[in-house]
């Protein structure tokens, strides 16, 4: 005898396990939001405003927000909505490919000190001690000051102080992974050092190279804009935030627009960066989660 059953089959809704974290980390969204908000403005900057980041117009020097100028203008005339705007595409893109300079000098060179060990190992790790030696805005003025007052040179100085971090960390990650199994399968079967270093060290040393990368994000656009407010950074009349808060600062007790706004969208801007750093530190470090 044989019983027949009805058999429903319910659809199932798929769960993407990356928004599943993300939904989990509220504060993560806020950071995605915030920072998803001010690209965007710089983005769209052309269409929300029709005035000239650098256009000198001196009738209208140190105007109050009003609905012509949002946030007032400078001591020239120069309207600073349009100059923040503007200054978020160099401000973020500088401290951004700074960072990532960074990690991909920091990833090589600490691999193949790991990877080799020996008078190799000890001679690249005593020049990143050498760097860590000083304070990294002290290291970042001095070479910036040497290099000579410019973006390009900031952007060099901040790497290279930058760099020793993610050199430990991916030589501390490779000598943990020369001793696993499949490296040392590698080797036997002949295959070169540095193929087994590009095809199997640098591919699992990406996740915590990662981690400290958007952890670092938000702290790089601080050291930016402090070059820039210290003269050693953007020069003028580029529109960066350092930069406009360095001249906005000295008239805040009777023009505060100046130096408030470029400050509020630093400050919005790094604190954005670091909840978005320790969402993804959350998402691909299961040791943080714990």
């Amino acid at each position: 005898m044989q019983i027949q059953t009805n058999e429903v089959n319910f659809p199932v809704k798929e769960v993407n396990p990356l928004w599943y974290k993300l939904k989990k980390n509220p504060m993560t969204l806020i950071g995605l939001s915030v920072m998803g908000v001010i690209i965007l403005l710089s983005l769209a900057a052309p269409l929300l405003t029709s005035y000239d980041p650098n256009k000198i117009n001196i009738l209208d020097r140190f105007q109050e927000p009003t609905m012509k100028h949002w946030f007032g203008t400078d001591e020239v005339g120069r309207d600073i909505f349009s100059r923040i705007l503007y200054g978020a595409r160099l401000s973020l893109g500088i401290g951004i490919v700074s960072v990532v300079v960074a990690a991909a000098c920091g990833t090589v060179i600490g691999t193949v000190a790991g990877y080799f060990g020996g008078k190799i190992d000890q001679i690249l790790m005593r020049i990143m001690d050498m760097i860590l030696a000083f304070p990294t805005l002290i290291l970042a003025m001095a070479l910036a000051a040497s290099l000579g007052p410019s973006l390009q040179n900031a952007m060099i100085a901040i790497a290279i102080v930058k760099i020793p971090v993610y050199v430990r960390l991916a030589r501390g990650e490779t000598l943990a992974l020369r001793e696993k199994l499949f490296v040392k399968a590698a080797l036997t079967f002949g295959i070169k050092p540095w193929r087994i270093i590009a095809r199997h060290i640098v591919p699992n040393v990406v996740s915590p190279i990662v981690i400290q990368l958007t952890l670092d994000v938000g702290d790089t656009i601080l050291l930016v804009a402090t070059l820039g407010f210290l003269g050693l950074g953007a020069q003028p009349p580029t529109p960066e935030w350092g930069a406009m808060i360095s001249i906005g600062w000295k008239y805040l007790l009777d023009y505060w627009w100046y130096a408030t706004f470029p400050g509020l969208f630093l400050f919005l801007a790094s604190g954005a960066l670091n909840l978005i750093g320790d969402g993804i530190r959350d998402i691909l470090d299961p040791k943080s989660a714990r």
